[in-house]
């Protein structure tokens, strides 16, 4: 089960009594895992008849009881220890707490009267692209009890032995702070052991879920109940994954969690963009804007390191061609040490051999669109200003690789649509990266008073770029006209090339509907997206597929839920809820429930283009009671019942005006403003409702004429989870048979 707060992170489970593995983002290159601790005087507890145990998500412990014991485990906010807290124990029965690593790990133990240590310095000069900086791992552990003493017990474990308290209670206290060789580990771990005392983990959790936009989902199959359960651990886990100077995830895994020692079967030095773009959106709509922020600075403080490498491996263009897989020091390259035989591939290189990533062009645009939504959503003008070179520089990067040709339209080639087709002529890709990122630059150049040159230049070329392609919805696949689409048999194909092969199981014509954001429910093309939803190749195939969230933004409630249910009985084969891509190596992916949580939002609300849709995509049988924040920090709170809106209330971020899309079209509209009553807008009818929003502001939107104070909010509850819950061949918890 999971534990952190963001920079240490823990994988606890009841194995050899009770073991936790320690894990930071920081310890670079090659995510070395701190340690594991184990406490086998716990096994009493873990094996009795009555052994229950629960991980409560609001208050961020891990809780166990049995036999007469009880454990509780937590991560202080504050400092980065893991506390173990134990009551029931015999008083006089000596007790042990290892802490130890593993081969071929060189750390340099020692103890000193109550305190072990295991620190571990390493610089990373040894892949290829290394950055030469120093890197290290660093735990240390003691507990609190009567008779404390730690020793080495040999170069790889710590022991500490201890009796309890008189009254059989006892705490192991395990630290495992920032580490990089340059200070005394001894201080460092000191000084976290002295604060980890004071138990504030409880109020720092709270106040976590009442900032974050809870949605309470319920179906009569169970399958509502689980995907909220699958969305609130991903909120859980999200918070746990932040990291401080990188993200925590990699390639969609869950690395802050993982119980798999030091096993990656990815390149724990790189990251994988595509694997990373639904928890951005996940963590926007949820209005925890501010777990993205190691996200951002991934990119941007890597942002000359970028440029250099483009100007290096791209026949010395400008901007930067941010490579989709690229190194924590912004270089593009892949290297596959633990694969037989090792792969190495480069991202963002005109020369290297045609390969996954080799010249995938967008990832620099989705970058710098992203960086405009956060913006949009918390409205900071800082925040833009800081991120605003990633959008110019990903711009004139694009600017630079389009060519005009003979018919006047810009065209890229060769070019891969990401990974699933190779060197082919005007992916979709690039066409929707133009087409998103050209004008959202040219918004925050105004709004920032900046590149008024660069205006110019975008400006010109949005009038140049091509149409998306489009190929047959079924049989062999070759290019047709625009003007298909009248027939009403044509789909969005991958690229100006539909029958190159195909390397990956991406719906490449679904990008232009998200994250691009460019074929909406008012688009001239919304039939045509429909069309290439309901004709796509691949069905809800991994963990990481998009589906749910793009049949959401098609308003195919339906569809919502049911790739939601096939994915996550495909994915999801760990009891703690997160996917397992490969059970050799025992790592958890975070991308599954990152999916399910954009979803959900998407499906209750949508806000892509400035008009907020409520309940546009409730899959049928599905009641939803929740919040999602919108643009403007504005926080938009709905209950629905049989796919109709039952009550909303938007909770005004900003001043300005809001635009609604009209809940009940065949009613007008009041809108009242929640403290005085009073009404801003009375009897409105047609599709849209607009007013004028004051921040702070909560505003009730009812039916003219029936009134909501005259009748009752369906009441919202809920109750602890004891039981572990299923959804077809997959579980969240373990039932008491299998315990």
């Amino acid at each position: 089960m999971p534990l952190g707060n963001g920079r240490l992170g823990v994988a606890i489970w009841s194995a050899d009594g009770l073991t936790a593995q320690l894990n930071r983002a920081d310890t670079l290159p090659d995510r070395l895992s701190p340690g594991q601790v184990v406490l086998p005087g716990i096994a009493r507890l873990t094996h009795a008849k009555d052994y229950t145990g629960r991980l409560d998500l609001y208050h961020g412990e891990f809780q166990e009881q049995g036999g007469g014991m009880t454990v509780t485990a937590y991560v202080q906010p504050h400092s980065d220890s893991l506390v173990i807290a134990v009551t029931g124990a015999k008083p006089d029965e000596l007790q042990t707490a290892q802490l130890r690593l593993w081969s071929p790990r060189t750390p340099k133990a020692s103890a000193k009267g109550q305190v072990g240590l295991l620190p571990e310095a390493w610089v990373d000069n040894k892949n290829p692209e290394s950055s030469g900086r120093a890197f290290g791992s660093l735990s240390g552990i003691t507990a609190q009890g009567r008779d404390v003493s730690a020793t080495v017990t040999d170069p790889l474990t710590i022991s500490v032995s201890f009796r309890p308290f008189k009254d059989g209670s006892f705490r192991v206290i395990v630290a495992s702070p920032h580490y990089d060789g340059k200070e005394d580990a001894g201080d460092i771990v000191r000084s976290e052991l002295s604060s980890a005392s004071e138990v504030t983990h409880r109020t720092w959790w709270e106040d976590f879920w009442k900032r974050a936009a809870v949605i309470k989902v319920s179906s009569k199959d169970g399958a509502g109940e689980y995907m909220e359960n699958l969305r609130n651990i991903y909120l859980f886990v999200a918070a746990i994954e932040k990291g401080v100077e990188f993200p925590g995830s990699q390639a969609g895994v869950a690395d802050m969690v993982s119980s798999a020692r030091d096993a990656h079967r990815w390149d724990s030095s790189a990251f994988w963009h595509w694997n990373l773009r639904m928890q951005v959106a996940a963590n926007i709509g949820a209005g925890l804007t501010e777990l993205n922020a190691p996200y951002f600075n991934l990119y941007r403080e890597n942002l000359a390191s970028i440029e250099s490498w483009t100007k290096e491996h791209m026949k010395g263009r400008p901007g930067s061609c941010v490579p989709e897989t690229m190194r924590f020091n912004g270089r593009g390259i892949e290297y596959e040490s633990s694969w037989k035989p090792i792969s190495i591939g480069h991202d963002c290189d005109a020369d290297w051999q045609p390969y996954y990533n080799a010249r995938t062009l967008s990832t620099g645009a989705e970058v710098s669109l992203w960086v405009w939504q956060q913006y949009l959503a918390a409205n900071d003008q800082k925040f833009l200003a800081d991120n605003y070179p990633l959008m110019t520089s990903s711009a004139r990067f694009l600017l630079a690789y389009q060519k005009k040709e003979p018919d006047g339209l810009l065209h890229t080639t060769p070019s891969n649509a990401h990974e699933t087709q190779w060197d082919v002529t005007d992916p979709t890709t690039d066409i929707a990266a133009s087409m998103a990122l050209y004008p959202a630059t040219i918004q925050a150049a105004k709004l920032l008073g900046r590149d008024a040159d660069l205006v110019r230049q975008l400006q010109e070329a949005l009038r140049k770029i091509p149409p998306f392609p489009r190929t047959q919805e079924t049989g062999p696949r070759t290019l047709l006209p625009s003007s298909a689409d009248a027939d009403g048999t044509d789909v969005i194909a991958e690229s100006y090339l539909p029958g190159a092969t195909g390397h990956n199981a991406e719906n490449i014509g679904l990008e232009t509907v998200w994250p691009y954001d460019l074929i909406g429910d008012t688009s001239p093309l919304f039939a045509l997206a429909q069309r290439t939803y309901a004709h796509r190749s691949f069905q809800a195939v991994a963990d990481w597929s998009f589906d749910p969230i793009q049949a959401a933004r098609l308003s195919l409630g339906d569809e919502v839920g049911s790739t939601l249910i096939k994915i996550t009985e495909r994915s999801q084969h760990s009891v703690n809820g997160l996917a397992n891509w490969d059970a050799a190596y025992g790592e958890f992916y975070v991308e599954q429930v990152g999916v399910v949580a954009d979803a959900l939002q998407e499906a209750l609300v949508q806000d892509y283009d400035g008009l907020i849709r409520v309940a546009p995509a409730i899959p049928a049988g599905w009641d939803f009671d929740g919040s999602v924040y919108v643009r403007g920090r504005t926080k938009v709170d709905a209950q629905v019942r049989n796919g109709a809106v039952a009550a909303l209330v938007i909770e005004a971020g900003t001043t300005e005006p809001l635009k609604i899309r009209n809940p009940w079209p065949e009613h007008s509209v009041d809108v009242v403003a929640g403290k005085t009553g009073t009404k801003v807008v009375k009897g409105a009818v047609g599709p849209t409702i607009t007013f004028q929003a004051v921040a702070g502001t909560t505003y009730l939107i009812e039916k003219h004429g029936e009134p909501i104070l005259n009748r009752r909010f369906a009441p919202v509850s809920g109750s602890p989870a004891r039981l572990a819950k299923q959804l077809g061949s997959v579980q969240i918890g373990l039932s008491s048979d299998s315990q």
